[in-house]
């Protein structure tokens, strides 16, 4: 892989915060990508499939090493964060803050040999917090990389360094979330990813050039954070869970379609109608992942944007997870929707991004229409609310200067 190299407006922003907070010069520079998922909505904590892909808005990371026991982290616009990594169990007062995230990641390394120092950093991120973009995984992915290189010589690779960030934000943050996000920002580029065998994931990368499609990828930030919105995604693995628990199985994906059928009128009984909907997006939507793969690679485009708005309309129907439960005035996610419905008018397709409830959308947007679908988005959301990304190569890396 080639060499990740800051360009100079960054680098010189970079130095200067370092220089206000901490003083000095920093030593090392580090990155890691915010992600797109562009198939698999809520598969990968039930160990299924997702296509995913680390793209070009990212957390950057100016460090110095301080010889003490303190990680100190200034992020752009934040208050600092001290984390003592002489105490590296779960802290009961953090849950749901970024401390959580960091002692959580030094916690794992610690575990795995790793003699886990302080250090000095100042961050800036393009991730919007509660953008869907995930920026948690950004920055659960930053502070492994810093960790591996600055104090492990590299030993963790990048799949691992995802898998640490997961350890954090369920054992440390409190949030129950799968493995795609971190595992997108932290490897890079396009892929697509079998969760089935948890402790090693199958990663595959994709053979297909977006900028050659004829569409542009769009994420609409429909300026609704996911901040107070842990239980609506928690709720999402727990419902999933009772159906898991009637067969006795930990996931969905180890339990047969049909099986699943056949015991449905007891399932609608004993688990909701609503665990039940949510169980049948999984499984179209886990065997939907490998059929947008087939078809990026077999060059069907328009294949491909079927089958990407059929997982939107699933995510909508089934999973539910558009309007939080008992919204009525604030329905962010579905107006972004109905925008998306409205400027493509029949074109490209759209769908529910990441988790839902909140964050954002994703369109695939045909070029001869792309400008006026983003004024249409930015005049009714707002200026800047339609982002038009593309998808970068590298995952959670050292930066360099020229």
């Amino acid at each position: 892989m080639s060499k990740f190299i800051l360009n100079p407006e960054t680098k010189a922003a970079l130095d200067a915060g370092f220089s206000a907070q901490f003083g000095g010069t920093p030593e090392r520079y580090f990155t890691a990508p915010g992600r797109t998922e562009i198939g698999g909505n809520h598969t990968d904590h039930q160990r299924g499939r997702v296509l995913a892909a680390a793209v070009n808005l990212d957390t950057v990371a100016a460090v110095r090493e301080n010889g003490t026991a303190l990680i100190r982290i200034q992020s752009k616009g934040y208050p600092l964060c001290e984390v003592d990594v002489r105490q590296l169990c779960p802290v009961e007062e953090e849950a749901n803050t970024t401390p959580a995230l960091i002692r959580g990641v030094a916690a794992k390394f610690s575990q795995l040999g790793c003699n886990v120092s302080g250090f000095d950093a100042y961050v800036e991120s393009t991730v919007l917090p509660g953008s869907g973009l995930s920026s948690s995984a950004a920055y659960e992915v930053l502070i492994g990389t810093i960790l591996n290189h600055l104090f492990f010589d590299g030993k963790v690779s990048q799949p691992e360094i995802a898998m640490i960030g997961q350890y954090a934000e369920n054992v440390f943050f409190g949030k129950p979330c799968g493995l795609m996000d971190q595992t997108a920002s932290a490897v890079g580029n396009l892929v697509t990813i079998d969760f089935f065998h948890k402790e090693k994931p199958v990663i595959r990368p994709v053979n297909f050039d977006f900028s050659t499609c004829g569409h542009a990828l769009c994420i609409i930030d429909t300026r609704a954070s996911h901040a107070d919105l842990t239980d609506e995604y928690a709720a999402i693995t727990v419902e999933i869970k009772t159906v898991c628990t009637y067969f006795g199985k930990e996931v969905l994906t180890e339990i047969a379609e049909k099986d699943f059928y056949a015991a449905l009128p007891a399932l609608r009984n004993i688990c909701g109608d609503r665990a039940v909907m949510r169980c049948m997006h999984f499984y179209r939507e886990n065997e939907r992942v490998p059929q947008q793969v087939a078809a990026l690679e077999r060059g069907d485009f328009e294949a491909f944007l079927d089958l990407i708005q059929e997982s939107g309309n699933s995510s909508w129907m089934c999973m539910q997870n558009v309007i939080p439960a008992g919204y009525k005035k604030n329905q962010d996610v579905a107006i972004a929707l109905g925008l998306c419905q409205h400027y493509l008018d029949g074109r490209g397709a759209y769908r529910v991004h990441g988790g839902g409830f909140a964050g954002t959308v994703q369109a695939f947007v045909p070029f001869d229409i792309l400008e006026d679908f983003r004024t249409g988005i930015d005049s009714a959301l707002g200026e800047g609310a339609c982002h038009i990304l593309s998808i970068r190569p590298e995952g959670g890396v050292e930066a360099f200067t020229n």
